[in-house]
C-alpha cells in the first residue's frame, strides 16, 4: 500500500474516532443530570445552530491535528504540557493537543446548553474539573515529563513520588509546600505583640508601637473566622498588621480559635456578639477610647457590618470608621460559588449541621481549591507524585493550608440568610443578637477595597457595598485576586490600583470605571493617608500591654489560639 493509501486509510481511521467522539460527548451532555427530583432530571436542550457550528470546528480542527501530526510534533500551547519531555515526544504532544481540542470542544457543548444561566453555570463548572482532572499530564502513563524523569533518575523520581502521597495521606491534604519549614510565631506570624484577653471565641492580640506616638483612637482588625489571621502578618515586609503599627496606630487583632466539638453548637450571634463586639468593647476598655477604627477582612468584613448593625440598633457607636476588605454585604453577585448554593444543598447543610457539628476546615479547603484546580491541585499532584518533587517554601501556601474549622450552626445559618436569600441588605429582614439589621442606620465613614480578579469576593459584589451603607464612602479597587491584591505592600511597588478622583460612586462598577484612573503600587498608601484622618491626635505611646490585672498579657503573640489544627 503506498503512502498516500495509508495517509488516506489514517485519516479516515482518525476522523471517525473523532466523530465517535462527538456522539460520545453529544450523548452525555444530553443525559446530563442536574440535581432534580429522582425521575423527573430534565434533559439539556442544546442550540442547533452553535451545535452544528462546534461540530464543523471540531472536525476541522482534528483534521488539522491530524495533518500537523504527520509533519511532525504538534504544537501545544498550555504549561501544562510546556516541557521537553512533551515537545520531543511526538506521541504525547499528540494526546495532549487532542485532548486540548477535546476539553475546547466540550466547553464549547457547554456553552451551547439552553437555559437558565445557574444551569448553564453548573455544567459549565462540572465540564472544567472533570476536564481538569482528565488531562493526560495528571497520569503517569501519559506524562511524558514524569517519563523522563524517571528515567533519568533511574526510578527514584517515582520511589519520592509514593513517598510523598504516604506523607500527604497521613496529613490529610496535597502538600502545596514544604510545612516543614514554617512555624507559626517563629517565621510566620512573627510581629511582636502579646495576648490580652481571650474567651472561648476569640484571643484579642495587641501589638507592640514602633512609634514613640501613636494615634488616640485605636486600630482593631477582624479576619475572618474561616482562615487564620496571620495572612495579615506573614513576614515583616508584607505585614498589613506590621504596617498598620508602623504608621502610628495602637493595634489590635482578633485571633479566632479554632473549633472543635466544644465549639460546635456555636451560631452566627455568638460571633458577633461574642467576637467582634466584645473585642470592641475590650479595645475600649483598654484604650479608654469613646471610638475606635475597625477593619474586616472576607468573611471578618461580614461579621463587622453585623456588629455594627447591631450596635447601632442598640444606639450604641463604638466605631468611628470602618475599612471592608474584599467583602460580602450584598450577596446578589457571589461568583463562582453560586453553583453550589440553592434550596436543596442548603437544607441538606442544616438538616446535618444546623443543630451541631463541625464543617471540617480541610473540606472548605478543598472547595476552595477545586474553584482552580489546575493550578491548586493537579499541578501539585503531578509534581508531588508523578515526579517526586519537594514544591518550594511558600508561606502563603503554608497558611493556605493551615485550614479552620467552622460551626455547623454558624456556617448552616450563614449560607442561608447571607448566599441563598441576601438578607443583609433588606432593613429589618435578620434579626442578630436580638436585634433586627437595618445598615441603613449605619452613618460613619467607610473604605471599601475589592480585588479586580476576586474569584472569592467578586469585584461587582465588593463594589456593591458602596450601594447599601449610606455613610461617606471611599472605594478602590486593587489588581489581583482575593489574597495577592490585599497583601501588597508598597515598599515591593508592585501591581496597581484605581481611584476616582472625584469621588463619585454611581450604580455600577462599570459607571465608576469610567471615572477611575489607575495607579502603580499597592493601595496602602491610601488607606493609611485615608485612616490617619479618622484616628484623631497623636498621644503617647503605652509602654506596657493591656490595662491594669483585668487586661494584663497573657501570653506573647501571636498565642495559643492560632496554633490549633484542624
Amino acid at each position: 500500500m503506498n503512502s498516500e493509501a495509508l495517509w488516506a486509510q489514517g485519516a479516515q481511521q482518525f476522523q471517525q474516532i473523532f466523530g465517535d467522539s462527538w456522539a460520545k460527548a453529544l450523548q452525555s451532555f444530553q443525559n446530563l443530570d442536574l440535581g432534580g427530583p429522582p425521575g423527573k432530571v430534565p434533559a439539556v436542550q442544546l442550540s442547533p445552530a452553535k451545535l452544528q457550528a462546534l461540530q464543523e470546528q471540531y472536525l476541522k480542527e482534528a483534521q488539522a491535528l491530524w495533518s500537523q501530526s504527520l509533519q511532525g510534533t504538534p504544537e501545544v500551547k498550555d504549561r501544562r504540557f510546556s516541557g521537553d519531555g512533551w515537545a520531543s515526544n511526538p506521541v504525547a504532544a499528540f494526546s495532549a493537543a487532542a485532548y486540548l481540542l477535546n476539553a475546547r470542544t466540550l466547553m464549547g457543548l457547554a456553552d451551547a446548553v439552553e437555559g437558565d444561566e445557574k444551569t448553564r453555570a453548573r455544567i459549565r463548572f462540572g465540564v472544567e474539573q472533570w476536564m481538569a482532572a482528565m488531562a493526560p499530564s495528571n497520569f503517569l502513563a501519559f506524562n511524558a515529563e514524569a517519563q523522563k524523569k524517571a528515567i533519568e533518575t533511574k526510578g527514584e523520581s517515582i520511589a519520592k513520588g509514593m513517598q510523598n502521597l504516604l506523607h500527604d495521606i497521613r496529613q490529610g491534604h496535597v502538600s502545596m509546600t514544604d510545612e516543614s519549614l514554617f512555624e507559626v510565631g517563629r517565621n510566620v506570624a512573627t510581629t511582636e505583640g502579646a495576648v490580652v484577653y481571650e474567651n472561648e471565641l476569640f484571643q484579642l492580640l495587641e501589638y507592640k508601637p514602633l512609634t514613640t506616638k501613636v494615634y488616640e483612637r485605636p486600630f482593631l482588625l477582624v479576619p475572618p473566622c474561616i482562615n487564620k489571621f496571620y495572612i495579615l502578618d506573614l513576614q515583616p515586609d508584607n505585614s498589613l498588621i506590621r504596617y498598620a503599627v508602623e504608621q502610628g496606630h495602637r493595634t489590635f487583632v482578633v485571633s479566632w480559635r479554632n473549633p472543635h466539638e466544644d465549639l460546635a453548637h456555636k451560631t452566627w450571634d455568638d460571633y458577633v456578639e461574642d467576637g467582634a463586639m466584645a473585642a470592641i468593647d475590650v479595645v475600649q476598655s483598654i484604650t479608654g477610647a469613646d471610638q475606635i477604627n475597625a477593619l474586616g477582612f472576607c468573611v471578618g468584613g461580614t461579621i463587622l457590618s453585623n456588629a455594627l448593625a447591631v450596635m447601632a440598633a442598640r444606639g450604641q457607636e463604638p466605631v468611628a470608621s470602618a475599612t471592608f476588605l474584599t467583602t460580602l454585604i450584598d450577596f446578589a453577585d457571589t461568583g463562582i460559588l453560586d453553583v453550589f448554593i440553592d434550596e436543596a444543598f442548603v437544607q441538606f447543610r442544616e438538616l446535618q449541621m444546623g443543630k451541631g457539628g463541625l464543617m471540617k476546615g480541610q473540606d472548605l479547603a478543598s472547595t476552595f481549591s477545586f474553584l482552580r484546580p489546575n493550578d491548586l491541585v493537579w499541578n501539585y499532584v503531578v509534581g508531588n507524585y508523578l515526579k517526586g518533587e519537594t514544591p518550594p517554601p511558600f508561606d502563603l501556601l503554608y497558611w493556605n493550608s493551615d485550614s479552620t474549622n467552622l460551626p455547623g450552626p454558624f456556617y448552616a445559618w450563614y449560607l442561608r440568610n447571607f448566599y441563598l436569600e441576601n438578607n443583609l441588605v433588606q432593613p429589618g429582614k435578620l434579626t442578630v443578637c436580638g436585634e433586627k439589621l437595618d445598615l441603613g442606620q449605619l452613618t460613619l465613614p467607610v473604605y471599601i477595597y475589592g480585588s479586580r480578579e476576586d474569584h472569592i469576593v467578586p469585584i461587582n459584589a465588593a463594589y456593591a457595598s458602596t450601594q447599601v451603607l449610606p455613610g461617606k464612602k471611599r472605594f478602590v479597587m486593587g489588581a489581583s485576586g482575593h489574597i495577592a491584591g490585599v497583601i501588597n505592600p508598597p515598599a515591593k511597588n508592585k501591581r496597581s490600583h484605581w481611584i476616582r478622583a472625584d469621588g463619585k460612586l454611581p450604580a455600577t462598577l462599570e459607571q465608576w470605571l469610567e471615572g477611575a484612573t489607575e495607579h502603580a503600587g499597592s493601595w496602602w498608601t491610601d488607606w493609611s493617608h485615608w485612616l490617619k484622618a479618622h484616628a484623631g491626635k497623636q498621644i503617647a505611646a503605652p509602654k506596657t500591654y493591656g490595662k491594669g490585672a483585668k487586661f494584663k498579657a497573657i501570653e506573647p503573640a501571636p498565642g495559643s489560639y492560632v496554633k490549633q489544627k484542624s
